[in-house]
């Protein structure tokens, strides 16, 4: 699949916003503390993937109530949605001078496609050296996920199946897509919250 920048400035890829705050202290030294024995980037990349796919868990496979709604809350308190474990990877490579952007797919809720649908948030990362953009799910891996950070191929949470109406959206969003993020705010149960959004 072709993918689409939203923004032409690589350097969109760097901010720090509200959502993605990486102007926090605790976003930094979680940074400086992955990345401090680390020289090359795709270490770097690696470092801060494995962290946020395995040390920070998924609210759903815990079955927590919390929507953490920022990176900062995601690193505090150690858990988060796809979308928000999203924001945490984003903000530690964005701090660590590396351009991240943000991705979703329409995924089946279930096994059938009459479930209906969900959003899922993943990243696409910058690799400076090979000058390509490659996509990275850090939801963490659980019995038949095994998302992984290899470069010469894509290895997700979720490969899409047509047949139930799942897609990848194109584009390499610079922030959070506004309609994902009016829901994230909106509510304060992670179980409302899965089931409020199936399209952007």
């Amino acid at each position: 699949m072709e993918f689409i920048l939203e923004s032409d400035n690589i350097q969109d890829y760097l901010k720090s916003d509200k959502y993605i705050d990486y102007h926090t202290k605790s976003i930094q030294h979680k940074t400086n503390e992955l990345f401090a024995p680390l020289s090359v980037e795709t270490d770097k990349i690696q470092a801060a993937f494995l962290f946020v796919r395995d040390e920070i868990k998924h609210s759903g496979d815990i079955d927590s109530e919390r929507v953490t709604k920022n990176a900062s809350a995601v690193l505090e308190y150690k858990e988060g949605i796809c979308i928000a474990k999203s924001l945490l990877l984003a903000a530690i490579l964005r701090y660590g001078g590396i351009p991240t952007g943000l991705c979703y797919q329409r995924l089946t809720r279930g096994d059938t496609p009459d479930t209906g649908h969900i959003i899922h948030g993943l990243n696409s990362v910058y690799l400076s050296n090979e000058k390509k953009w490659i996509r990275l799910d850090a939801r963490g891996n659980k019995q038949n996920i095994d998302a992984q950070f290899l470069t010469h191929e894509e290895k997700i949470a979720f490969p899409i199946r047509v047949e139930y109406g799942e897609f990848d959206y194109p584009v390499i969003y610079a922030s959070p897509h506004p309609l994902v993020m009016e829901a994230l705010e909106k509510y304060i149960n992670r179980r409302d919250y899965e089931y409020v959004i199936s399209e952007i």
